[in-house]
């Protein structure tokens, strides 16, 4: 048991969310980093005794000043590469640097990193040659680091294993270039890789050392595929390789298509990972297995554990954890009604036979595979849209079919507040000429009965976004009057008034 306190950046992302427990278990005091306070506030972990809650946003250096001091490791596992970026490779070199310079006079005595597996070859990725040029970064400053290499990350909730399910049980025919279906991987268990993070504190040997962690085995994405499909009992998809996709470039706008089409995630983050998968990540030394034994665990049962946790709606951490949760400025109750230029809003509201504690469990399970309760067929619509468009979509689904918490992903939206059993606010991060929130409330304006209101309110940009309101709303009061009236139908409760048009106040988050 150490008393020591060990720093994770990142820690509402996939692999932070998941460490932390782990360190905490051994006895180690966290203090948890992400851009959001909220987000860390709404995780399992955060009321723990041992666990310290720092805002800092490494793009800001004026934020890290006191989030390092006192701390005599920190695990960085900063990424970049999600939609808030247009320039990922620029992010991270930043975001590196700036922690860097941070760590150099606060008495910081080790630097954890997770980086990427690939060889330094002409034609590695934009990512892999991101994660490498972090680990450059890093390893430039006074402080020694650590750098864990991986390949691909299987764990339910991981991006590498959403896009391997998605395109196995989506695609009966995956239409591929030869050269990619047979590059060599090594996929790890997200297990393996928290044990290796974790043991690295306990041995000294790892200091200022590079090691590559990979699984014990080594296959082809084609044979990765096959094995999916066999664990998941599904049809193995049928692989073409036709002679155009021999030209690097159309084969992979061929596969930007696709992950527009298909995959759960956005093409900021598929694209880069499809870019890499022409690059052979397969483990150079094996070092560290003597270092920090342990058994490693199969892919085949990497991704059955994988499968039976999203079965069983067992996922601690999603790749959707990541990202900044961002309040509009404007929706704020302090603020004036004409703060920040235009505000377009709108809603409906019904008085139903019942308390909020009945209605709750029907707003709780909004979305994923539940859907909308109406006019699922146009929110499906507007969600290929956005993926046609560069966006989330609605393919993200949620983390758990019932419980939300607050920075939790739900379809295109993302959860900005929630407080049982009176209100869910959601803001949008679909592609769109604005900002948008959409909240749902509960109040109980006379005994023994509930009001229920469904709102939107929108900021638009320019005309377009003006326009883009006009038209939709329409549409807008067909599916808000729609839902009210179906979560009434769901939750058995007999509608006593509306719905009827209301417009929102403002907002007290």
């Amino acid at each position: 048991m150490s008393s020591k306190t060990v720093l994770v950046t990142g820690a509402t992302g996939y692999v932070g969310g998941r460490l932390i427990p782990m360190l905490l278990a051994q006895g180690y005091r966290v203090r948890a980093t992400a851009r959001s306070m909220d987000k860390l506030r709404g995780k399992s972990w955060a009321s723990h005794p041992e666990v310290e809650l720092v805002q800092a946003d490494l793009q800001i250096p004026e934020t890290l000043k006191n989030m390092i001091h006192g701390c005599f490791a920190a695990y960085y596992l900063i990424h970049s590469m999600n939609p808030e970026y247009t320039d990922f490779v620029r992010a991270d070199r930043k975001a590196s640097n700036n922690f860097v310079a941070a760590a150099a006079t606060s008495g910081l005595q080790r630097i954890i990193y997770l980086g990427g597996l690939g060889s330094d070859s002409k034609i590695l990725s934009r990512h892999l040659k991101s994660r490498t040029v972090v680990g450059e970064i890093l390893k430039s400053g006074p402080i020694p680091v650590t750098i864990l290499r991986a390949a691909h990350i299987i764990g339910s909730g991981s991006s590498s294993f959403e896009i391997l399910r998605y395109l196995v049980e989506r695609l009966p025919i995956i239409v591929i270039p030869a050269s990619i279906a047979h590059t060599r991987i090594q996929p790890i268990c997200i297990r393996n890789v928290l044990y290796y993070l974790t043991g690295c504190l306990e041995k000294n040997e790892t200091i200022g050392k590079t090691f590559d962690i990979g699984g014990p085995d080594i296959l082809s994405y084609r044979e990765l595929f096959e094995l999916y499909s066999k664990e998941a009992g599904v049809k193995k998809p049928l692989f073409i390789a036709p002679y155009l996709l021999r030209f690097s470039k159309l084969g992979m706008k061929m596969g930007i298509f696709i992950a527009k089409l298909f995959l759960p995630v956005p093409p900021s983050i598929a694209e880069p990972l499809l870019e890499g998968a022409r690059n052979q990540v397969t483990t150079e030394d094996d070092r560290i297995r003597e270092i920090i034994p342990q058994e490693l665990i199969s892919c085949r049962n990497a991704i059955s554990r994988a499968i039976q946790k999203d079965s069983l709606q067992i996922v601690e951490t999603r790749w959707t954890d990541a990202g900044e949760l961002k309040p509009p400025e404007w929706a704020q109750a302090d603020d004036a009604p004409y703060a920040g230029g235009t505000l377009l809003q709108g809603g409906f509201r019904i008085v139903l036979d019942s308390s909020p504690e009945e209605i709750w469990p029907v707003i709780s399970r909004l979305g994923g595979q539940t859907g909308w309760y109406y006019g699922d067929f146009l929110w499906q619509l507007r969600g290929w849209m956005d993926n046609m468009a560069g966006g989330v979509g609605l393919r993200r689904g949620r983390r758990h079919p019932e419980e939300l918490l607050v920075g939790d992903t739900l379809d295109f939206w993302r959860v900005l507040d929630v407080s049982p059993p009176n209100r869910l606010i959601l803001v949008a991060e679909m592609k769109l000429p604005g900002e948008a929130i959409l909240e749902i409330g509960l109040t109980q304006p006379k005994h023994g009965r509930t009001e229920l209101r469904l709102g939107t309110r929108f900021r638009p940009k320019g005309l377009y976004g003006q326009v883009y309101w006009y038209v939709l709303l329409p549409f807008h009061n067909l599916l808000f009057g729609g839902m009210l009236r179906e979560m009434a139908r769901m939750a058995g409760r007999t509608i006593i008034e509306g719905p009827v048009k209301y417009r929102p106040g403002p907002i007290s988050i």
